[in-house]
């Protein structure tokens, strides 16, 4: 499953938003029907897991972590109630609850970007930006593909 492209979008007044078409139809053609929906770690976006890839990062993370130690069961505790389960009503629309849209700072207008195997969601505002400048990301290019 690979999510391509970055598409704007809109809220509507109950927090609902339509999934970009393309995103739906690489969900159907995996035959994809839940989703799960968490702050991302680092930055306020928020990240739409399609379920099996959603279970195989659980795996991996708990694979990482010891089931006795105090700290490692704190940070999977952490990461897994921070999560919700999403599905897609006929239409293809889902439900983002207000907490997730404040931890995001989504007040109307998003932006779905497809990062690979997961659909990250953004404020479409001008201060919460997912990309680089031109000049900073082809130096960044450069520096890892480039064999520096």
């Amino acid at each position: 499953m690979r999510f391509l492209g970055n598409i704007e979008a809109k809220i509507d007044a109950k927090g609902r938003a339509f999934l970009p078409a393309t995103f739906r139809k690489v969900l159907q053609s995996a035959g994809c029907e839940q989703l799960v929906l968490r702050k991302d770690i680092h930055q306020d976006s928020l990240v739409l897991y399609p379920m099996d890839v959603w279970n195989a990062q659980m795996d991996v993370l708990r694979s990482s972590l010891n089931r006795w130690n105090k700290a490692h069961q704190q940070i999977f505790r952490q990461f897994v109630a921070d999560a919700e389960l999403i599905e897609l009503d006929g239409n293809g629309r889902f439900l983002i609850p207000k907490r997730y849209l404040r931890m995001a700072h989504i007040e109307q207008s998003l932006k779905f970007v497809g990062v690979d195997d997961t659909i990250e969601i953004w404020s479409n505002d001008e201060g919460n930006q997912p990309f680089m400048e031109a000049e900073e990301f082809s130096r960044a290019m450069e520096s890892i593909m480039g064999g520096e």
